[in-house]
């Protein structure tokens, strides 16, 4: 069977927007000045093979944990929720660490990249999508994602900052939507 475009569109788009690598540009370039440089494809390979792990054996895990994937997909619907209220409202709901450490891995492909939040999606997402629609979706992404972190200083050059604040807060309330519906979609099955 083939993957319907409508759903690769979605699961792509809210896969962009939890992301967030264009609003996660201003942190990447001070990142990269402090760490003398960013290793791109690095970054890119371990946020991957993060996503792609979790996408496999994420029900598995959750199973062990005695948890359904629609309650999973309601609470993940509920921290994308939040995360599309902190790019709207510029607020900070979730704390980060503020040590900066000299690797790639760590802060950029997890958390930066490969977060929490884009972990709780894929779950939730193949709560709603076939297998398939969320890896190709994964992999758009991780395409995109490369190619911003090879030109982060373009980026920079083009958006300003204003235009950078305009995009996170466009795709906040996409994501505002997109956890509505990730919502509604589970949450009846819950309830007893």
């Amino acid at each position: 069977m083939g993957i319907n475009i409508k759903d690769l569109l979605t699961v792509s788009f809210t896969l962009f927007a939890v992301i967030d690598i264009v609003g996660a540009v201003p942190v990447l370039i001070s990142l990269k000045s402090k760490l003398g440089g960013i290793n791109e494809l690095r970054a890119t390979l371990i946020s991957g093979a993060l996503m792609i792990l979790f996408l496999y054996l994420g029900k598995p895990f959750l199973n062990l944990l005695g948890l359904e994937v629609n309650s999973f997909a309601v609470g993940g619907s509920i921290v994308i929720f939040i995360l599309g209220l902190e790019m709207v409202l510029g607020m900070e709901f979730f704390k980060g660490e503020n040590e900066i450490r000299a690797a790639t891995v760590v802060p950029i492909a997890f958390p930066l990249i490969a977060g929490s939040g884009t972990l709780t999606t894929i779950i939730s997402l193949k709560a709603n999508y076939e297998y398939a629609t969320v890896l190709a979706g994964i992999l758009l992404n991780l395409l995109f994602v490369y190619l911003v972190l090879k030109s982060l200083r373009f980026l920079e050059r083009m958006l300003g900052p204003a235009g950078l604040i305009a995009v996170r807060k466009f795709f906040g309330v996409i994501l505002l939507a997109i956890a509505v519906k990730i919502f509604a979609t589970n949450a009846h099955g819950l309830i007893k």
